[in-house]
C-alpha cells in the first residue's frame, strides 16, 4: 500500500521532502549538541532563579553546595538547605538526584521517571505563634490590571493531579529520610530508614518517635496510568498519631488501612475521579462526634468525584459498606451561576437486623443488642439555595416492611409507659432525681394540666405533635432557611417527640453520634406505636426544664404563680411556653412589679393570635392575657436603679423575638386582623 502510495509521487518531489527531513534531524541533533554541551550553565542559571525568587517572594534562604548533570537527564544536588528568615531550618537535604523523562520533557511536561534521596531532613518547628512554615500561607498579591480569567474546575483540578502525579517516580530509593514537627507542647517524629519504588511496586518501613512504634507502608504507584495504591499497617499495635489527639483531640487509630486511585478521565468537560478506602478495626473518637470511641471493625468507601467547570459533586454511585450496611451517598457543590448545596444518601433494603448489627460499636449505645425483624430502606435528599434560602427542598423517610421489635436492648424505650425516675444533668452533673409517677406530689396528669397550658406549648414547640410520625419535614426545612438566612445557627427542627427521648434516654452532650440516635429512637417509638402520644406529651410537660432547678409543670406553675397546673390561664399559658427553649432566663421577662416587661406583648399578639386561628383560644383584643401575668412576689426584682444592663438584655431579647414572629408566620401564615393592628 504504501509502495504504491511511494510511486505515485514525484521522484523530485520525493527528493525535496527527504532534503527537508534530513535538515530538521540535523537541526535537531545540533540543538541537542549545544543545550547538551550548555546544559551545566543552564542548570546553574536556572538554580540562580530559584533562589532568588525564593528570597524575594518568599523570604527564604536557599543554598545548594553542589549541582550537577550525573546523567543524560539526571540532576544531582549535594547539600540543598532551605532557612526561612529568623526562623529554623525547614529542609537539609544531603543528597537527592532527579531523573525526568526525555520526551514529556520536550513537550513542556515534567514527569519524574527515578528518585533517590539519602540523609535528608524536613522540619516542621512552632514556637509561640511563628513558624518556620507560615509562608506556605502567605497570599500572593492580585495584579488588578489583568483582566481576570475564566476559572474552570475541571481543567484546574485535571492540571493539579497531573502535577502531582508528573512527580511521582516508578522507581525510587529513600535512605535515613526523617520528617518532624514541634510546638511549644509536642514532638512528633517520623523516620523512613528505607523506602523503595521498584518499577512501581513500593516497600517503606516507617518508625514513630524513636521506635515507640513501627508502620509498614506497601503499595503499588503507577502514575503514567494514573493509578495509586497504598496499605499501611503496624508491628503489634494499631497505627496511631499521638500528635493528631494532642492538637486536635481527635483520636484516630487502625490496624490496616488502605486507600487507591484507580480511575481518572475527562469526559464531556468533566473530569471524574474513582478511587476507594478501606480500614480494618478503625477507631476514632471526637467531642464533636461522640462521647465514647466508635469502633468500626471492617469498612470500606468507593467514591467517584465530580469535578466540572462550576461544580463538585459525589456520584450516586459511591458506596460506603459497614458489615452488612450498604449506603449509597451524594452530593453537589455549584458556585456558579448560583451557590447551591445538595446533598443526600440512600440505603437500599437491608435485614433491619443486619442493619442494627452493623452499626459501628459505641455509636448508638441505647440501641446496642436490639432484637427486630423485617426489612428496611432509607432516603434522604437536601438541596439547598444559598442565594435563595426560600428554595430549601428536602425530602427522607425510613420505609419498613414487616418490621417488628422483637426484644429491647441495653435500654427499653418502652419503659416511658410505666412509672420511672428521671435525672436532670448539667454539664454533666446530675441535679436531682424525679419521680415520675403519682407518687410525685408535683406530677400532673395530661387531663389535670390546664387546656391553655397544653395549646400554648404545642403551638409554639410543635403545632402537628399529634398527627406527625415524630418528624416534621417543613420544620426542618424552615429551620434550615432561618439559620441561612441569619448565617448561625438560630433555631432547630426538633419535635417534642425529639426533645422527650433526648431528655429521658440520652445526655446533654451535642454530637453527631447523639442526633443520629436520637432521630433513631424516635423513629423506633413512633412508627410503631411504641408509646402513645397522649402519654409522651404528659411525660414531657412534667420533665421539662421551666427555670433553674424547676422541672415539670407543676414545678413551674408553682415557682411563678403559685398555681396548681390546672387553674393556668391564657396569659400565664403562653408565657410558660415561651421560657421552654431557653428556660434559665425565666425570671427576666418581669418588672419590679410583677408584671411582663413591654417588648413581650408583640409575642403574645403572635401566639395568641395562632391560637385564636385554630379554636385553641378566644378571640381577645387586650393581648391574649399579656396584662393578667403576675408574678408571684417573692419572685419579683428589686426596683432597678439603671437601666443600661436592662436595655442590652432587653434589645437582644427583643431582637429574638422578630426572629421567632418570622419563623412562626411562615409555618401559620399572617393573620389579616393581627397586620391590620401591626
Amino acid at each position: 500500500m504504501i509502495k504504491q502510495y511511494l510511486k505515485k509521487i514525484h521522484p523530485k518531489h520525493l527528493k525535496i521532502a527527504l532534503i527537508v527531513l534530513g535538515t530538521i534531524m540535523v537541526a535537531f541533533i545540533i540543538a541537542v549538541g549545544v543545550l547538551y554541551n550548555k546544559r551545566e550553565s543552564l542548570l546553574q542559571k536556572a538554580l540562580q532563579q530559584v533562589k532568588k525568587q525564593a528570597q524575594t517572594e518568599y523570604d527564604l534562604k536557599v543554598t545548594i553546595d553542589k549541582a550537577y548533570f550525573s546523567g543524560f537527564s539526571t540532576v544531582a544536588v549535594e547539600g540543598f538547605r532551605i532557612l526561612p528568615n529568623q526562623r529554623e531550618q525547614l529542609i537539609d537535604i544531603n543528597y537527592l538526584d532527579i531523573t525526568v523523562k526525555l520526551w514529556p520533557l520536550l513537550s513542556g511536561n515534567i514527569k519524574v521517571s527515578a528518585l533517590n534521596l539519602h540523609d535528608a531532613k524536613l522540619s516542621f518547628v512552632k514556637k509561640d505563634s511563628l513558624s518556620n512554615y507560615d509562608f506556605l500561607f502567605k497570599q500572593k498579591e492580585v495584579d488588578t490590571t489583568k483582566t481576570a480569567t475564566k476559572m474552570n474546575l475541571a481543567e484546574l483540578a485535571d492540571k493539579l493531579i497531573n502535577s502531582v502525579l508528573y512527580k511521582i517516580p516508578e522507581n525510587m530509593e529513600l535512605t535515613d529520610f526523617e520528617a518532624s514537627y514541634m510546638d511549644d507542647s509536642t514532638k512528633q517524629v517520623v523516620s523512613v530508614p528505607k523506602a523503595i519504588i521498584d518499577d512501581g511496586d513500593l516497600s517503606s518501613t516507617v518508625e514513630i518517635n524513636d521506635n515507640e512504634a513501627v508502620w509498614h507502608v506497601l503499595g503499588q504507584v503507577l502514575p503514567s496510568k494514573k493509578q495509586l495504591y497504598f496499605k499501611v499497617y503496624a508491628e503489634g499495635k494499631p497505627v496511631e498519631l499521638p500528635v493528631i489527639k494532642k492538637k486536635y483531640g481527635l483520636t484516630l487509630r487502625f490496624d490496616t488501612l488502605e486507600t487507591d486511585l484507580k480511575k481518572v478521565t475527562m469526559n464531556g468537560g468533566e473530569l471524574q475521579i474513582s478511587g476507594g478506602w478501606a480500614a480494618k478495626n478503625l477507631v476514632i473518637q471526637h467531642w464533636r462526634i461522640a462521647e465514647q470511641e466508635i469502633i468500626v471493625p471492617q469498612g470500606h468507601i468507593d467514591a467517584k468525584v465530580l469535578v466540572g467547570e462550576n461544580y463538585i459533586g459525589l456520584d450516586r454511585s459511591s458506596e460506603v459498606k459497614i458489615k452488612k450496611l450498604v449506603a449509597h451517598p451524594f452530593g453537589k457543590i455549584t458556585f456558579k451561576p448560583h451557590r447551591s448545596i445538595e446533598l443526600g444518601v440512600d440505603m437500599p433494603e437491608i435485614n433491619a437486623q443486619d442493619m442494627f448489627d452493623s452499626f459501628p460499636h459505641g455509636m448508638f449505645d441505647n440501641l446496642e443488642g436490639i432484637r427486630v425483624s423485617g426489612k428496611l430502606k432509607y432516603h434522604l435528599d437536601l438541596f439547598v439555595d444559598l442565594d435563595n434560602p426560600d428554595s430549601v427542598r428536602l425530602s427522607a423517610g425510613m420505609d419498613k416492611k414487616g418490621f417488628r421489635i422483637n426484644s429491647w436492648g441495653k435500654t427499653n424505650l418502652s419503659k416511658i409507659n410505666t412509672p420511672f425516675t428521671y435525672i436532670p444533668y448539667e454539664d454533666g452533673k446530675a441535679m436531682r432525681s424525679i419521680d415520675v409517677s403519682p407518687n410525685n406530689p408535683n406530677f400532673t396528669s395530661l387531663n389535670d394540666i390546664s387546656p391553655n397550658l397544653r395549646n400554648a406549648v404545642l403551638t409554639t414547640e410543635d403545632p402537628s405533635f399529634f398527627s406527625h410520625k415524630g418528624f416534621v419535614i417543613d420544620a426542618f426545612k424552615m429551620s434550615i432557611t432561618t439559620n441561612l438566612k441569619a448565617k448561625a445557627f438560630k433555631r432547630g427542627g426538633s419535635t417534642i417527640s425529639m426533645q422527650l427521648v433526648k431528655n429521658v434516654f440520652l445526655g446533654r452532650e451535642k454530637t453527631l453520634a447523639r442526633k443520629i440516635e436520637e432521630i433513631l429512637m424516635v423513629w423506633l417509638i413512633e412508627n410503631n406505636q411504641v408509646v402513645s402520644k397522649s402519654r409522651m406529651f404528659e411525660v414531657y410537660l412534667n420533665i421539662i426544664e421551666w427555670g433553674r432547678n424547676v422541672y415539670g409543670i407543676g414545678e413551674a406553675a408553682r415557682f411563678y404563680f403559685g398555681k396548681h397546673p390546672s387553674q393556668l390561664n391564657v396569659g400565664e399559658s403562653i408565657y410558660l411556653a415561651s421560657i421552654i427553649p431557653k428556660p434559665k432566663t425565666g425570671l427576666y421577662p418581669f418588672q419590679y412589679d410583677g408584671h411582663l416587661k413591654p417588648y413581650l406583648g408583640g409575642y403574645f399578639r403572635l401566639i395568641g393570635g395562632i391560637m385564636a386561628r385554630r379554636g385553641l383560644a378566644p378571640r381577645d383584643s387586650s393581648s391574649y392575657g399579656f396584662y393578667n401575668v403576675t408574678l408571684r412576689e417573692a419572685l419579683r426584682p428589686a426596683r432597678p436603679d439603671t437601666l443600661q444592663v436592662d436595655t442590652i438584655k432587653q434589645d437582644f431579647l427583643e431582637e429574638e423575638f422578630e426572629e421567632a414572629k418570622g419563623f412562626f408566620e411562615k409555618l401559620f401564615g399572617k393573620d389579616k386582623k393581627q397586620e391590620q393592628q401591626d
